[in-house]
């Protein structure tokens, strides 16, 4: 499976996770704020000058996720963009949302159900963003 690194969209790559950064500044910061900080109870808490690594954290987090859902996509050749989007809902579901669920339902999220839906939202829309960026960027 490593030798399918090679066929991997570098660029494909790099577009998914711009779009991936971008539209998480944009949901938590600009379109659901508020929603975000009252799923953690902490509505009108949040700091005004958020911590550095609360911008890059997120870009060298998400990199390896995306990674590896480009080379499921080399490796299980998905070209077409239906079977881009079937395979975002899969994995977008199967893993992303459900693993959101997952660590929302503890004690230190209030509002594990609110919390789940608001970023396991954004997690499936980035994700189906993202493949459909790599199956239009992939490699011939």
């Amino acid at each position: 499976m490593l030798q399918k690194i090679s066929k991997i969209s570098w660029i494909g790559v790099f577009l998914s996770l711009v779009f991936y950064s971008f539209l998480g500044w944009l949901w938590f910061t600009v379109l659901f704020p508020n929603q975000y900080a009252g799923t953690l109870d902490k509505l009108g808490m949040m700091p005004a000058k958020p911590d550095p690594i609360y911008f890059y954290g997120p870009v060298l987090a998400i990199l390896p996720t995306i990674i590896t859902t480009a080379l499921l996509m080399v490796v299980l050749n998905i070209n077409k963009r239906k079977a881009a989007i079937e395979f975002a809902l899969v994995i977008g579901l199967g893993f992303l949302v459900a693993n959101t669920f997952n660590i929302a339902i503890n004690p230190n999220i209030p509002h594990p159900m609110t919390y789940g839906l608001l970023v396991g939202g954004f997690q499936l829309i980035s994700v189906l963003v993202s493949c459909l960026i790599l199956q239009a960027m992939r490699k011939k």
